[in-house]
């Protein structure tokens, strides 16, 4: 399994901010790349994270009420949201090494090993708001084998949901945005592929469809057939599966 050690640290990439677009096609379409989420789309990872925020909370008299809509951004923007300026280090460090403890029960969710299998090496990607540690242990804990390419919150100036970190997974795989498939379970991270240009295929889980504003949206990666072509990925639907077009346009900002 491919660690995060091993791995370049991509160079940072110029976002592009106020991008609005029609509904885009998902499936029967064609790709050059696949940018995965990792938490809520390839590995389930929530009991750890609540766990963690809640001690985290506690710690600080928080009610538990202050996580609601906080899935999929980045750990340091929570922390710095919440505490004076003057405790945020501390602040973050605790919540590092509370996430870091946290891994006995993190598992691979249904359908991630498959697509990730199916899809070449040089045309996948995973795009977290996880630091590079702790996307490390997390990706472990699951045994999920993971691709060449990880973008963590490390390697960007702005994360979820600013464009940077799906811009810098397609351009650390060497395609354009616009050519790429953004895999999702959070708002902020669709908020994220839309404004960098990309097509948004959504997973609930730890979101209700209503909440997820992209382009498709599926229960389960069971549902999507991955094919890789010389042409790049190819994207059907299994048979009896009927993934949930969104009747309202992507956001627009």
């Amino acid at each position: 399994m491919t660690t995060l050690n091993d791995l370049t640290t991509p160079t940072s990439a110029t976002p592009t901010t106020g991008m609005s677009r029609s509904l885009r096609a998902v499936i029967g379409e064609t790709f050059d790349a696949v940018l995965f989420d990792m938490d809520g789309t390839l590995i389930d990872s929530t009991p750890a994270v609540l766990r963690a925020w809640l001690t985290w909370g506690a710690e600080h008299g928080l009610d538990p009420a202050f996580l609601d809509g906080r899935h999929g951004h980045p750990a340091r923007d929570i922390v710095a949201s919440l505490v004076p300026a003057k405790e945020f280090q501390r602040s973050f460090e605790r919540i590092q090494e509370l996430e870091m403890a946290e891994i006995s029960d993190i598992t691979i969710l249904p359908g991630a090993t498959e697509a990730l299998s199916a899809i070449g090496e040089n045309r996948k990607a995973i795009v977290t708001s996880c630091t590079r540690p702790l996307a490390a242990i997390r990706i472990m804990a699951s045994g999920l084998t993971t691709p060449r390419v990880i973008v963590t919150f490390d390697d960007v100036i702005h994360g979820k949901p600013h464009p940077e970190p799906f811009l810098l997974g397609a351009q650390w795989l060497g395609y354009e945005p616009a050519n790429c498939l953004v895999i999702e379970d959070a708002p902020a991270g669709l908020h994220a592929a839309h404004n960098a240009g990309c097509t948004t295929l959504a997973v609930t889980g730890t979101h209700e469809t209503a909440d997820l504003n992209a382009d498709l949206t599926i229960t389960s990666l069971t549902e999507i057939q991955f094919t890789t072509t010389p042409a790049g990925i190819h994207i059907t639907q299994k048979p009896h599966h009927t993934p949930k077009t969104k009747n309202n346009n992507p956001h627009k900002s």
